[in-house]
């Protein structure tokens, strides 16, 4: 984990202790659903969720609407803070709110290639994980860290420990202890009026991760990883008013998830990418093992079983522009009601895979801007009798205003 670079000289002073780079990235989106509509894959129905206190719009690609959407303007602030730490704050605006996204301070001088991040962040389980929306190679994010993880990816308070030892090749082993509020690995409501739950105090996820990446010469490049996380509280509760009288749903247990993740690079060595490649792909495996109540029935346990994998691949047909292709498939295992047991369902149910294509052309006239436009098609299962398929097109514009650091491999 390579440290953000040092600003000015040896000596750091009061005045120059804190003098942030700082960059903007305005991300703007037109959405067309052209033909079908298509809802919440079957058996995720809580995996938008984030609990942020607003809708993201479930119907859509990251809460997209129909027409001209303002996705976000991402303010990013990172300085080295002296000889000891590195600071960054990035800021997520969209029409209606003010998010912190990430706000953490990394180390500079541990010793034995070790490294601590520790404040707000994204995890580095898998690959697309950490990336920020301008990182990806299309307009959304794939269908299994959306619904696993959240819309926002695994976001998390906490602290990390990275590990790059002196090999011949590149390698990081890291382990976070993080806070557990995530939808749809960590949800936690804890106690309160009317809820069946214990307190647990945080850390209630921790995570593990392992990343190798073996010299393949001088044109080609991968990275290859594997990733745990278990979350020792995973806790719902819906309460169903009815007028004169209601009934209580909760969800009590643990989750654990593992997952691999890849990635090849090639450099054809032409100029602005014509001729690279780039191929990537992840699957990852979730189970929630919960106690179920609802206060009109007798309780009911079991495990829910879920699973999800992308795989994609972009390449540089001309200097500045890029073809690139996705396949999705969600819940090919996926047993799972959490979202829907008390309403005539007493018991788990399985349901069937939702699958998705992308297509896109991205045209980047600087590094400082892109325009892409991308077709997807959604074939999804549903829980009842509803057709599920459509079409939808996305055309993104992109642009970054001042210094941005390099992208990760």
């Amino acid at each position: 984990m390579t440290p953000l670079p040092a600003l000015g000289g040896e000596r750091v002073s009061s005045g120059s202790a804190f003098n942030p780079d700082i960059s903007v990235i305005i991300d703007t989106v037109y959405l067309n659903e052209f033909s079908g509509h298509v809802g919440t894959p079957a058996g995720f129905g809580g995996g938008h969720d984030h609990d942020h206190g607003h809708d993201h719009g479930h119907d859509h690609d990251h809460g997209l609407e129909e027409g001209f959407n303002f996705r976000s303007a991402e303010l990013t602030f990172t300085a080295s803070v002296d000889h000891y730490f590195d600071a960054l704050l990035t800021l997520h605006l969209d029409e209606d709110h003010v998010e912190v996204e990430e706000a953490y301070i990394t180390t500079r001088s541990l010793p034995a290639g070790l490294q601590i991040k520790a404040g707000k962040f994204l995890s580095d389980i898998g690959y697309i994980n950490a990336q920020h929306t301008h990182d990806w190679a299309f307009v959304d994010r794939p269908l299994v860290n959306e619904y696993l993880f959240g819309d926002h990816g695994l976001q998390e308070k906490g602290v990390q420990l990275t590990w790059t030892p002196k090999t011949a090749f590149y390698s990081v082993f890291g382990l976070e202890l993080l806070q557990g509020e995530t939808a749809g690995i960590a949800s936690y409501e804890g106690h309160g009026e009317g809820k069946p739950f214990s307190d647990k105090s945080g850390p209630r996820l921790i995570t593990g991760f392992a990343k190798l990446a073996p010299d393949l010469g001088y044109n080609h490049a991968a990275q290859f990883g594997l990733s745990y996380g278990h979350a020792r509280a995973f806790q719902l509760s819906d309460f169903h008013d009815h007028g004169d009288h209601g009934h209580r749903l909760s969800w009590d247990g643990t989750a654990w998830f593992a997952g691999v993740d890849a990635v090849y690079k090639y450099d054809a060595g032409r100029s602005f990418g014509h001729g690279d490649w780039v191929v990537q792909g992840e699957y990852y495996h979730r189970e929630i093992d919960v106690d179920f109540r609802n206060n009109q029935r007798p309780p009911v346990s079991g495990v829910a079983r879920q699973d999800g994998l992308y795989v994609q691949a972009v390449y540089g047909i001309a200097p500045r522009w890029q073809f690139g292709v996705r396949a999705d498939a969600l819940g090919m295992t996926n047993r799972n009601t959490l979202q829907w047991m008390g309403h005539g369902h007493q018991g788990y149910e399985s349901f069937g895979t939702s699958y998705r294509y992308a297509a896109n052309l991205t045209f980047r006239p600087t590094e400082f801007s892109l325009l892409r436009a991308q077709v997807n098609r959604a074939d999804f299962a549903s829980e009842d009798d509803h057709d599920e398929d459509g079409w939808a097109f996305m055309l993104q514009f992109q642009v970054a205003l001042g210094v941005h650091g390099a992208h990760r491999f």
